[in-house]
C-alpha cells in the first residue's frame, strides 16, 4: 500500500468491512439499513443527475450513458440500481470480499456493473473522469476527510457532480447514530462510527470549494422510530445528503 494510499484508507475501517461484506445482500442482516436507504439516495441522485444533465427523472432509462463512479461500493447495493437507470456504474473498493460478493450479486441478476478492487489513487493516476462521483457513508470512515475529498474532486469531469451522504458532527448525531442506532436499535455493529470523524456540511463545503466546485444542496435525511423508515428532511442534524457541481470552466472545460 503506498503512502498516498494511507492518507484516506483506514486499516481498522477496511478490516471491519471486509469482514462483514458476506452480509451486503442479505436484507435480514445489518445491511439492512443500506437497502432502506436505497428508498431515498437512490431517487436523490438521480433526480440531481437529471437536474445537471437535463433528464427526465420519469423515464426508465433516465441516467442512460452517465458515467458514474461509486466510492466504497462495497457488496453494489446502490450500484445495481443506478444501473438500472441506464448509468454506465463503475464501482470502486479496496475490500476484496466485497468486490467479489458485488460481482457475484451483478453477474447472478444480470445487472451490468464495473467492479474494481483498487483505491481513488490508482485510478486518479489513470486519468479517468466521471459525470457522477458518489460517496456515500464512506467519508465517516477515511483516514483524512480532505485529502479523500481532493481526491473524489480530481475524478469528476467538468459539469460534472460530486454527491456524497454523511453523519453530522452534532450532539443530536451522537445519540441517533451511535448510541439509538448501534446500542439500543443495532441498526449497525457496535464500533460502526467515531464521532469525532465526522463532519459538518460546511466543513465539507469548504473543501469542495477549494475544488472549484459549488454546493447546490443539502438534504437531511432522517428515520421514523417507530416504522424506522428513511426519508429527506430539512433536519441535517443527524444524516444529511450533499451535492455539488464543478463548472465547465473550471477546468477549462
Amino acid at each position: 500500500m503506498s503512502l498516498a494510499t494511507d492518507c484516506t484508507i483506514d486499516p481498522a475501517e477496511l478490516a471491519h468491512y471486509e469482514a462483514a461484506a458476506r452480509h451486503w445482500w442479505d436484507r435480514r442482516s445489518v445491511a439492512r439499513w443500506l437497502h432502506r436507504y436505497n428508498l431515498v439516495r437512490v431517487p436523490y441522485i438521480r433526480d440531481a443527475a437529471c437536474r445537471q444533465f437535463q433528464r427526465d427523472p420519469e423515464r426508465a432509462d433516465c441516467l442512460r450513458d452517465l458515467k458514474i463512479l461509486d466510492i466504497g461500493c462495497g457488496g453494489g447495493v446502490l450500484c445495481e440500481p443506478l444501473a438500472q437507470l441506464g448509468a454506465r456504474v463503475v464501482g470502486l473498493d479496496p475490500a476484496e470480499t466485497a468486490i467479489d460478493v458485488a460481482t457475484r450479486h451483478a453477474r447472478d441478476t444480470g445487472i451490468i456493473v464495473e467492479y474494481r478492487c483498487d483505491t481513488i489513487e490508482a485510478l486518479l493516476e489513470t486519468g479517468e473522469k466521471f459525470d457522477v462521483v458518489l460517496a456515500m457513508e464512506v467519508i465517516e470512515h477515511v483516514a483524512s476527510s480532505g485529502v479523500f475529498l481532493d481526491r473524489c474532486a480530481g475524478l469528476v469531469n467538468p459539469g460534472g457532480l460530486i454527491v456524497l451522504s454523511t453523519i453530522n458532527r452534532t450532539l443530536k448525531s451522537y445519540a441517533f447514530a451511535i448510541a439509538i442506532g448501534e446500542y439500543i436499535l443495532g441498526l449497525l455493529p457496535r464500533g460502526s462510527h467515531q464521532w469525532r470523524k465526522f463532519l459538518s456540511p460546511g466543513e465539507i463545503q469548504s473543501a469542495l470549494e477549494r475544488n472549484s466546485f459549488r454546493v447546490t444542496d443539502v438534504s437531511g435525511v432522517t428515520m421514523n422510530l417507530r416504522s424506522r423508515r428513511l426519508q429527506r428532511s430539512t433536519d441535517s442534524g443527524v444524516n444529511y445528503m450533499l451535492t455539488a457541481e464543478l463548472p465547465r470552466q473550471a477546468r477549462g472545460g
